[in-house]
This record gives C-alpha cells, sequence and structure tokens, in this order.
C-alpha cells in the first residue's frame, strides 16, 4: 500500500451534495468522494458512461482542512428575452422561453489537502493519470480551476502520515495563549476510518486524535450515468489533530514551501 498527495486550492470550488438539477446549487464544506473519484475517472479518460467504478473501491480518502472557506452564493441566470429556439435547454432537454435562474453555492478561498491510499499499482496508475490527464480536473464544477501544486507527491508510502507531519500547512499559525507558544496547532480532518484509540489505562499520546463528530454522507458513487446517477453512504469522523506548528507560516513563503516539498520527491 502507498499513496499520493493532491492539494485542493483556488478562488472557488464547489462540492454538490446532490445529483439532481434544481434551481439551488448547493456545495458541502469538504471535498466529496464522488467528486473525487469523477475526477480521477476523468483524468483517466473514462466517460460517464462507461465508468466502471469498482476500480475505485479500494481507495482511502483522508481530507485536511487546511482553510474551510467562506461560503458564496452566486444568483445566477442564464437565457431569457430571447425567442423560445434561442433560449437555454433546462435539465431536462426542453427550453422555457424564459431566463433559467439557479442559485449556485461555492466555497471561496479553501484549501484541503487529500490523501489517497490504494495498492500500488492503483497509485501509479491514478498519478499518471493526474500528471496527463484526459479531461482537466477542476475542483467540483468546470469552472472552479485548481490551483498548483495540484500534485504534490506522486508516491509516499504513508500519506496520512505526510498530512500529520510534514505537508505544509496553507495558513498562518495561530497566536500562543497567555503569551506561551506550544509546539503544535490543531488542524481538523475527515477521517473515513475511525482513529486509532489508546487501550483502558493506557496513557494518551502527545498527538492523540479528538473525535469531533461523526457525520453520514451520501456521496459514494454507484453510477455516474446522465439520466442514471446513484449514490449510497459512507461514514466520516471528523477530527481534530495537533500538527506540528513549523508547518505553518507567513502567506507570502507559502508557495515556496509547497514548491521545496513537492520537489523533494524529485530530488530523492
Amino acid at each position: 500500500m502507498s499513496g499520493l498527495l493532491l492539494r485542493l486550492a483556488g478562488p472557488l470550488q464547489s462540492w454538490g451534495e446532490r445529483s439532481a438539477f434544481t434551481p439551488v446549487r448547493d456545495t458541502a464544506p469538504f471535498p466529496t468522494r464522488s467528486a473525487l473519484i469523477g475526477m480521477f475517472a476523468a483524468a483517466e479518460g473514462i466517460g460517464r458512461d462507461e465508468a466502471d467504478l469498482d476500480r475505485y473501491q479500494e481507495l482511502r480518502l483522508t481530507v485536511r482542512v487546511d482553510r474551510p472557506g467562506i461560503r458564496l452564493v452566486d444568483y445566477h441566470t442564464a437565457g431569457g428575452g430571447l425567442p423560445k429556439d434561442r433560449t437555454a435547454a433546462t435539465s431536462g432537454g426542453s427550453n422555457k422561453g424564459a431566463a433559467v435562474i439557479t442559485r449556485r453555492h461555492y466555497l471561496s478561498d479553501a484549501v484541503f489537502v487529500l490523501a489517497v491510499t490504494a495498492a500500488d499499482e492503483t497509485i501509479e496508475r491514478l498519478a499518471d493519470a493526474l500528471t496527463r490527464p484526459h479531461w482537466a480536473p477542476y475542483l467540483g464544477r468546470r469552472s472552479c480551476v485548481p490551483d498548483e501544486p495540484f500534485l504534490l507527491r506522486r508516491h509516499v508510502d504513508d500519506p496520512e502520515e505526510e498530512l500529520r507531519t510534514r505537508v505544509p500547512l496553507s495558513r498562518t499559525a495561530p497566536r500562543p495563549k497567555d503569551g506561551q507558544e506550544t509546539d503544535t496547532i490543531p488542524v481538523e480532518f475527515l477521517l473515513e476510518q475511525p482513529p486509532p484509540t489508546n487501550s483502558p489505562g493506557e496513557a494518551a499520546p502527545a498527538d492523540v486524535i479528538d473525535v469531533i463528530d461523526v457525520i453520514d454522507v451520501n456521496d459514494v458513487p454507484v453510477s455516474f450515468a446522465q439520466h442514471g446517477r446513484s449514490h449510497t453512504g459512507r461514514r466520516l469522523h471528523r477530527t481534530q489533530v495537533p500538527v506540528p506548528r513549523f508547518l505553518a507560516g507567513p502567506p507570502h513563503t507559502l508557495m515556496q514551501r509547497l514548491i521545496d516539498y513537492a520537489h523533494l520527491e524529485e530530488s530523492a
């Protein structure tokens, strides 16, 4: 088993929680499994109606929330004021002869770092596809282009440990309370598996993981077919993990820190 690391950052992201087209296009507060698997399939050149989603079932996805972003709502119209034959078609294939109005939700200035864990051959295949994608990756919607660096590492033995100890944080360290600076800062993680716990009577380690809550989400794709999209559920463990303070730093050093980290793999 090994993994790769992706940095999901950009001016806007939108991770829809519902597959149906409605006047309100929502976003989850974090990247959904459905959108991420869709990104991988697109990079590999697999179309919606031909996607064999069993090939992604083994993937374990762990998300580190560097910046949760700010929710933004766009009042969006398409068409209107034109004859019916020149009005934008609706998702049902017809057109109304009037403006189609939607309210589209986005996350502004959010940053997530994704650890993908799977068998070595699967990681190699995905890394090759993400390096030379058939269809360009985007952050939930095609208008949401990812920042660089996007693929931080193609191969790491333990990508989740990298998130906790080595990948630079896209944030500044909080000011110390009462003038006392700690060696770690708390960062939110989303885990697909329960975090490890201590045996009864065992002392808690310094890097103990605090579970904030457990949430059920319906974002595991069963089919991406244009008129037959379907999903099933999974359970996420929203946690708070202490990471080294030195991973954070002033904004003007962030890009260089990310570049230096990504280049470590090339020089290894």
